[in-house]
């Protein structure tokens, strides 16, 4: 008994964002158990603005750009064509959280 209890903890601690990776589950299909950092950077190679505010708002921006700045150090031809598309949404999605915060 110890076992299954042990394994639905895991299970639980392995995957807390499972309903965004739900909703987003294209990009890493061939492994729905990936660890977040893999969803969130294959979500920085083929950006959508919708799918990285998503992203944003559960994990936080400073968490994408992290992302962001490892993938940009491996400096692979994917990175290099995503890169005007992904700053220039990491940076509207920064604007956005700004004005919110001094809107209230």
């Amino acid at each position: 008994m110890p076992q299954a209890r042990t394994t639905a903890k895991l299970d639980y601690m392995a995957t807390p964002h499972r309903e965004l990776w739900q909703k987003h589950r294209a990009l890493v299909w061939s492994n729905p158990n990936a660890a977040d950092a893999v969803w969130i950077r294959a979500a920085l190679l083929r950006p959508q603005f919708e799918r990285l505010l998503d992203i944003a708002l559960e994990f936080g921006l400073e968490r994408l750009r992290q992302e962001w700045a490892e993938l940009l150090a491996e400096n692979t031809p994917e990175t290099c064509r995503a890169q005007p598309t992904v700053e220039r949404i990491l940076n509207n999605i920064e604007k956005g959280f700004s004005h919110t915060l001094t809107r209230h």
